[in-house]
């Protein structure tokens, strides 16, 4: 019977559940820790990212930042995997990103505070194409306003961020919305497009 190879089953469980890498084991930091730092160094050395101290980021995450695009990743994040990212992009202090989340930054970027949970498979797009029916879609221009989430977020799974949209502190979102306009801090939304439907502190 051929050996199994148990370390490359765990590392592929962290890169899917990256909140387990921040309770392992002394044991299991002996191989873990090393692995993560060659995973950040060489994101580092390709492109123009900062990470922060004690992240976690997937090999299987896909991180683009050209000077002028940067990615910057505060301390305690956690990354998965399946993940693609393109600056600007700015993440606060333990923000979590989970499987399949895709976030392009456009020009003007997005900004995650910190404390936000972001669930599997969400998509946030700070760009937009022009309309105009004279011109095929593919040849306008992009426009760009940015898109801001506040700290102590949770955003559910297969949530979608249109360009321009700010979302408050402590705010809820609810699977499957489409959040198009603003939501004020607290809020718990839900629908398509996203609408409020309570408040965190009546909770």
């Amino acid at each position: 019977m051929p050996d199994i190879d148990y370390q490359a089953q765990h590392k592929k469980r962290l890169s899917w559940m990256p909140w387990l890498y921040f309770s392992l084991k002394p044991k299991h930091l002996l191989w873990a820790k090393p692995w993560q730092d060659e995973i950040q160094q060489q994101l580092c050395q390709l492109e123009t990212i900062h990470i922060g101290e004690q992240c976690f980021i997937a090999p299987q995450a896909q991180l683009f930042a050209e000077p002028g695009r940067d990615i910057s990743i505060g301390n305690q994040c956690m990354i998965a995997a399946d993940v693609f990212m393109h600056g600007p992009i700015t993440l606060g202090n333990e923000v979590a990103i989970n499987h399949g989340c895709s976030l392009d930054g456009g020009r003007k970027g997005i900004k995650i505070g910190s404390q936000t949970r972001i669930a599997n498979n969400v998509t946030v797009y700070a760009f937009n194409h022009g309309m105009s029916a004279d011109t095929p879609i593919y040849k306008q221009p992009a426009t760009s306003k940015g898109v801001v989430i506040g700290q102590d977020v949770w955003i559910g799974a297969q949530v979608g961020i249109v360009d321009g949209v700010t979302i408050g502190d402590s705010v809820v979102v609810g699977m499957g919305c489409i959040v198009t306009k603003d939501v004020p801090a607290y809020a718990i939304i839900a629908g398509n497009p996203a609408r409020v439907i309570g408040d965190r502190r009546d909770k």
